[in-house]
């Protein structure tokens, strides 16, 4: 599959996650544009997961990486925006369920809860499964809409 530039941003609390995946998938041919932080100061994440988000929202990006302490509130952050469908996930399966089933285009992952090497295989796989479609797209709709 053609993945195309992934959107990826963190705050200081993900800051050492997000590198280890620039750095771990960068050699594998994946290619990222990083929103930042650029380094493990302290700062406040919806700096840096709305620009991630945003560039998912408006298709310039086709997926996205957003990366918090916890995970929860970048994921937060992220869901703020209509075309936006953010996933904070802690292991492979739930990965590729909300791909398959949710289409998900990004996945929030906790930078202080979770193993660097397991997140990499998490975004391989995130990257990699397809949307299945059918009955999803009807659940999805649904989504959006407010009652």
């Amino acid at each position: 599959m053609e993945t195309g530039q992934i959107a990826i941003g963190a705050d200081h609390g993900g800051f050492a996650l997000k590198q280890y995946i620039i750095e771990r998938l960068s050699v594998e041919g994946f290619d990222f544009k990083d929103f930042g932080t650029f380094s493990g100061e302290s700062v406040d994440y919806p700096d840096f997961i709305h620009p991630v988000a945003a560039s998912v929202n408006q298709g310039i990006h086709k997926r996205g990486i957003v990366i918090c302490g916890s995970g929860q509130g970048a994921n937060m952050t992220a869901n703020k925006y209509p075309e936006v469908r953010s996933a904070l996930l802690w292991d492979i399966e739930q990965t590729k369920l909300t791909r398959m089933h949710n289409d998900a285009n990004i996945i929030a992952l906790p930078g202080r809860f979770i193993d660097f090497a397991l997140a990499v295989e998490m975004v391989k796989v995130f990257m990699q499964t397809e949307f299945e479609g059918g009955r999803h797209i009807r659940r999805i709709e649904k989504m959006k809409n407010i009652l």
